[in-house]
C-alpha cells in the first residue's frame, strides 16, 4: 500500500512537471540571419505577418511564401489568393511563392528544397506557428541537411499559449502537437 502511494505521487508529480514544461517545450525561437524566410503553408495571417516583420528587420532580403498548389478557397486556388496579396504588399519584389503538394511538414520540406534548388541559399529562418517550431525544424534539420535550419515562431494566442491549460483551444493544440511530436520522433524519422 506504500508503495502504492508512492508511486501515485511520483505520478502525480511527473504530471505537474510536465503539464508546466510541455507549452514552453514545444517552442522554439532560434532567429538568424538567413539567405531566405520561408513561410510553412497552413496558417496564412501570422505566419505572413512575422515574415514580413523579420524581412523588414533585414534577416533576410527574400520571403517564400509555401502555399497548397492544390487547395481552393470559394472556388480560387490558394496560389491566386496569395499572388494577389504578395502584389498589393510594398516588398512584393522580394517575395517568392514556392507551389506546395506535399500534406506533411515533412513532404513540404522536399517541396521547399525543390524550390531553393539551384538558388544560392544555404541558410533558411523558417517561419511556422509557435507551437509548431520544435517539431518543424527537427524535421527540416533532418530532412535538408545541405542547409543551415533557423525557426521563427508566429504567435497566435486564438490557438496556442505556453500555459496551454488555460483555454480549451491550447488544450487541443497542445495534445496535437505533442502526439505529432512523438510520432515524428519515434517513427517517421526513422522511415
Amino acid at each position: 500500500m506504500r508503495k502504492l502511494r508512492i508511486l501515485l505521487i511520483l505520478i502525480l508529480f511527473a504530471f505537474l512537471v510536465f503539464s508546466s514544461t510541455s507549452g514552453p517545450f514545444l517552442v522554439v525561437n532560434h532567429l538568424a540571419p538567413a539567405d531566405v524566410i520561408v513561410v510553412l503553408a497552413g496558417e496564412t495571417n501570422q505566419r505572413p505577418s512575422r515574415a514580413l516583420q523579420l524581412l523588414r528587420q533585414n534577416y533576410a532580403p527574400i520571403v517564400q511564401l509555401d502555399v497548397p498548389e492544390n487547395d481552393v478557397a470559394y472556388d480560387r486556388s490558394m496560389i491566386d489568393i496569395a499572388t494577389e496579396y504578395v502584389q498589393k504588399l510594398p516588398e512584393a519584389q522580394s517575395i517568392t511563392i514556392c507551389p506546395i503538394f506535399g500534406l506533411s511538414t515533412e513532404a513540404e520540406s522536399h517541396d521547399v528544397a525543390r524550390c531553393l534548388d539551384h538558388s544560392g541559399v544555404h541558410r533558411i529562418l523558417v517561419v511556422t506557428s509557435d507551437y509548431h517550431t520544435r517539431r518543424a525544424r527537427s524535421i527540416f534539420q533532418h530532412e535538408l541537411r545541405d542547409y543551415q535550419v533557423f525557426i521563427a515562431p508566429a504567435y497566435d494566442a486564438q490557438q496556442f499559449g505556453a500555459s496551454w491549460w488555460q483555454h480549451r483551444q491550447w488544450a487541443k493544440t497542445n495534445f496535437d502537437e505533442w502526439v505529432r511530436l512523438v510520432w515524428w520522433d519515434l517513427v517517421d524519422r526513422w522511415r
